[in-house]
């Protein structure tokens, strides 16, 4: 998944839940059942996580291009610099 199919995962998977939420609220309101409520939203959770988290075509619209190793070859890793540590300096008067 690329990070602009992460993006449309999240805000999907958003959405969709706050939409069961309103929908299971208002059936259970309306019939007056907290155990059909609680249906209709386990429901939408169960169909936000397999519409949201397999790895589906319409998440990977704009893959990656990687560098190839023989071109990586060529260009050095950064050096990490070790940090001076910083010595007291004495007051001498």
């Amino acid at each position: 998944m690329d990070w602009q199919g992460q993006k449309v995962a999240e805000q999907l998977m958003q959405i969709m839940l706050v939409v069961f939420a309103v929908a299971a609220f208002i059936t259970g309101y309306v019939l007056g059942s907290f155990q059909l409520m609680l249906y209709v939203y386990a429901g939408g959770v169960l169909l936000t996580t397999l519409i949201t988290i397999p790895n589906w075509p319409f998440f990977n619209r704009h893959p990656l291009k990687w560098l190839d190793p023989s071109e990586a070859e060529k260009h050095p890793k950064p050096q990490v610099v070790a940090s001076s540590v910083s010595k007291k300096k004495s007051n001498k008067k």
